[in-house]
């Protein structure tokens, strides 16, 4: 019962002070509790309290805080384009065309270069290479 009032102790100071370390011990204390239940000596459930926190805090800890902290990867620049919708100005295939994406017009070549994309075709960029974009259709292609 004393390991369970440590881990609630340690519960509620979590919730006062959001550090996700006591609660990583009070973890540590359940377990602990668990082991007393099964009747096994206070100096066993100090060892499985001991190593349930170490590991808690040098295995989980770390991949915790990664993701609390970590913030969302923005793209930027030419990578931004990346998985955009254009459309088709003039004809695109092997040969560079042009499309229109978000306003912009760039060059652009098929991803598949046996393809021939009409104008007026919406398209995917798949990439960009320099200053052109290689795109694929969202309809059904039409070979060359």
């Amino acid at each position: 019962m004393i390991w369970l009032s440590i881990a609630a102790v340690l519960g509620v100071a979590e919730l006062l002070t959001a550090t996700f370390d006591l609660l990583l011990l009070a973890i540590a204390a359940m377990a602990a509790a668990a082991i007393g239940a099964l009747g096994l000596g206070f100096g066993i459930q100090l060892v499985a309290f001991a190593v349930t926190a170490a590991a808690m805090i040098t295995l989980v800890r770390p991949i915790a805080r990664r993701h609390l902290t970590g913030t969302p990867q923005l793209r930027s620049g030419v990578s931004a384009l990346i998985g955009r919708e254009a459309v088709v100005l003039s004809a695109v295939g092997r040969e560079a065309g042009r499309v229109k994406i978000g306003g912009e017009e760039w060059t652009a070549r098929s991803y598949d270069p046996d393809l021939l994309i009409p104008a007026g075709t919406r398209v995917d960029v798949f990439a960009i290479e320099g200053a052109t974009a290689l795109v694929h259709p969202r309809e059904e292609p039409w070979p060359n």
